[in-house]
């Protein structure tokens, strides 16, 4: 009987374990998305962004969201797709430092 409840115990602690390790968390990713969005919101507001630039870059956003949710859907983000996240969001900042210093307004 001891067996069995010791057993039960052990793999208990397991499972905890196992959950509490899924690395799921992205706070650099998130933060980032936080700023880029402030600077595409500024940009707007100065009109340094047109529309057709603007949509592009949401458009590139919510690209840049769609794959951290996949990411995160198997309950771990591996540094893989953490780099890939990463690049993105590098891509995405050029872009509209690009678009909101090209001399076009609105």
């Amino acid at each position: 009987m001891k067996r069995i409840i010791f057993g039960m115990l052990v793999l208990g602690t397991l499972f905890t374990a196992q959950i509490a390790s899924a690395q799921t968390h992205t706070p650099v990713i998130n933060e980032r998305q936080a700023h880029q969005q402030h600077r595409i919101r500024q940009g707007v507001r100065s009109g340094e962004l047109t529309r057709h630039e603007t949509r592009n870059l949401e458009r590139r956003e919510a690209h840049i969201q769609r794959d951290k949710r996949i990411a995160k859907a198997d309950g771990r983000v591996t540094p893989m797709e953490r780099r890939h996240l990463r690049r993105e969001e590098n891509r995405t900042s050029a872009a509209i430092y690009r678009d909101k210093h090209n001399g076009r307004v609105r």
